[in-house]
């Protein structure tokens, strides 16, 4: 569509549809291409500032390397259920005060959970967890090993695609039921029901409650929030590397890419956007409501 090249009447054009005018339906005039606006509205993104939010991404795929690695050791027998008890017992508490300070740094003007709901729910959990886990331990035994590892590494992915990491706290229901799913199947191939029952209480330390403490980190000491997830995805990388080197290789390639090559590509191709806006555009109507709370 373009101006029309005809000498138009003398009257004005106006751009109205509701009166006839002696212009072709796809008349405009000189002015058409004077209200053009080009990437409005872009929001222009700094390459360190989209690596930083990057890191959170990568962290929680290092959380699921973690994950997997205590899983082989505890399948191989080189780590006991009672030493990763202890370990997560000692992580757990010492998440949990981080995460007061943090918290009462940012809601003093609320009312905070008392920290006698949160044993409460943390005992009902271990109880319900530790009475069910015998259950647990035989819930797979009459699916193969394969289509357990399948059903795993689907839930897996599942819950890395569907993570909120704008708002990580709390957990999405959605990915979090699918690391637990995730964590039930694996846990099920363990020698014992101790065994399970140490891999779920770990399953949810790293999948429910450390995303909840990085988010508070991030909120309330973004300085120091960028070296957790390096060092989130170093231990993620070392840990797979002492089981398995190609694994390792490959979680280093995808970490690299994800918080790296990708924000390079991002603020890069940048420049080459060009969205345009114009009168072309769909009408958007704009209601004033004020008058309804008068």
């Amino acid at each position: 569509m373009g101006p029309d090249s005809a000498p138009g009447p003398a009257v004005p054009w106006r751009k109205v549809l509701w009166e006839h005018q002696p212009f072709p339906d796809n008349y405009v005039d000189q002015r058409f291409l004077e209200e053009l606006r080009r990437n409005e509205g872009i929001r222009q993104y700094h390459y360190w500032a989209v690596v930083k939010e990057a890191g959170f991404v990568g962290q929680q795929l290092s959380c699921v390397a973690i994950f997997i690695t205590l899983w082989l050791y505890m399948e191989q027998g080189l780590l006991s259920p009672d030493t990763l008890l202890c370990t997560s017992l000692l992580c757990a508490l010492l998440g949990y005060g981080l995460y007061q300070v943090l918290t009462s740094q940012t809601e003093s003007g609320s009312e905070p959970r008392t920290r006698l709901a949160d044993l409460q729910s943390a005992a009902v959990f271990l109880s319900f967890t530790f009475g069910f886990s015998p259950i647990l331990k035989t819930l797979t035994e009459s699916v193969s090993t394969d289509t357990v590892y399948a059903m795993s590494a689907v839930m897996l992915l599942a819950h890395l695609l569907s993570f909120p990491y704008t708002q990580p706290s709390p957990p999405g229901s959605l990915s979090l039921n699918a690391a637990l799913f995730a964590s039930v199947c694996l846990a099920s191939r363990l020698p014992g029901a101790l065994h399970t029952f140490a891999m779920l209480s770990s399953a949810l330390l790293v999948f429910a409650l450390w995303p909840c403490l990085m988010q508070r980190v991030r909120e309330n000491a973004p300085q120091h929030f960028t070296w957790v997830c390096v060092g989130v995805c170093v231990v993620g990388v070392g840990g797979l590397g002492s089981q398995w080197q190609g694994g390792a290789v490959l979680l280093a390639s995808a970490l690299g890419s994800l918080t790296l090559l990708c924000p390079f590509l991002l603020v890069r191709l940048q420049k080459h956007k060009d969205n345009i806006h114009g009168p072309w555009d769909e009408a958007e109507i704009q209601e004033d409501l004020s008058h309804f709370f008068d």
